[in-house]
């Protein structure tokens, strides 16, 4: 559920960088998630589709851009790239790891037209 409040954030985003740009319309939202953030891509779509009717924001498309989840291994300092779910290290098995990324959550850019 807590899309719904991500998804009114962006919204909120969009429409004020907009304005500041005298667009007369947003067409593109591009985001950036990481593998671990907990955001779901159709629920956020869904919330968008459903609370940007009527703004300028209305019909804009959402990118959705996945990061994968890099880690640390903090027993034998290995930097891996997280596949699955979370694992432990694949040199040694140890589980003691720092998370590097993997739980970004951005907008990266707005498309407009002018």
């Amino acid at each position: 559920m807590h899309e719904l409040s991500v998804t009114e954030s962006l919204l909120e985003i969009a429409q004020r960088h907009a304005a500041q740009a005298g667009a007369r319309r947003v067409t593109d939202l591009y985001l950036v998630i990481g593998r671990l953030a907990s955001i779901v891509d159709d629920s956020v779509q869904f919330y968008w589709d459903n609370i940007s009717q009527g703004t300028i924001c209305e019909g804009a498309q959402l990118h959705f851009d996945r990061r994968p989840a890099k880690l640390l291994c903090l027993t034998c300092g290995e930097n891996y790239q997280l596949d699955d779910d979370l694992a432990p290290c694949p040199k040694c098995a140890s589980d003691r790891v720092k998370v590097l990324s993997g739980t970004e959550f951005q907008l990266e850019s707005i498309g407009v037209e002018t």
